[in-house]
């Protein structure tokens, strides 16, 4: 696999501290691998997210990465990829993806977001 193949492009909001703080987690648990992680504030780029298909107002409340082929995805699908890549994340990684826990989780991470925006009020 080439280091092409491996980039993915993180769309995050850099105007929320918690996100910021867990990108710097995210970079140092990731070390080395890190490099080939893209991370793009969203503030203030509502067309540029419509022109890659992703709904502005969602890309604040759902995270969203861009493989390398283009293919958007957003949510825990997201951080699924995002997590596989760092060799501690792994086993997070597949507990979230099992069918049993994913809908909780889904669940509990749009409430925790919500209640963000609304603290902030940016909703």
């Amino acid at each position: 696999m080439s280091n092409k193949q491996l980039y993915i492009t993180v769309f995050y909001d850099g105007a929320c501290p918690q996100c910021i703080k867990d990108r710097r987690v995210y970079e140092r648990l990731a070390g080395q691998g890190g490099k080939y992680v893209k991370w793009f504030d969203i503030t203030d780029q509502d067309e540029y997210l419509q022109r890659l298909g992703i709904d502005p107002l969602k890309a604040i409340s759902e995270l969203h990465l861009q493989l390398s082929n283009g293919l958007v995805l957003s949510e825990l699908d997201a951080y699924i990829v995002l997590m596989e890549r760092v060799w501690l994340l792994k086993c997070v990684a597949w507990l979230i993806s099992l069918p049993v826990i994913r809908p909780y989780l889904s669940n509990l991470y749009h409430k925790r977001v919500q209640k963000r925006l609304k603290a902030t009020g940016r909703i």
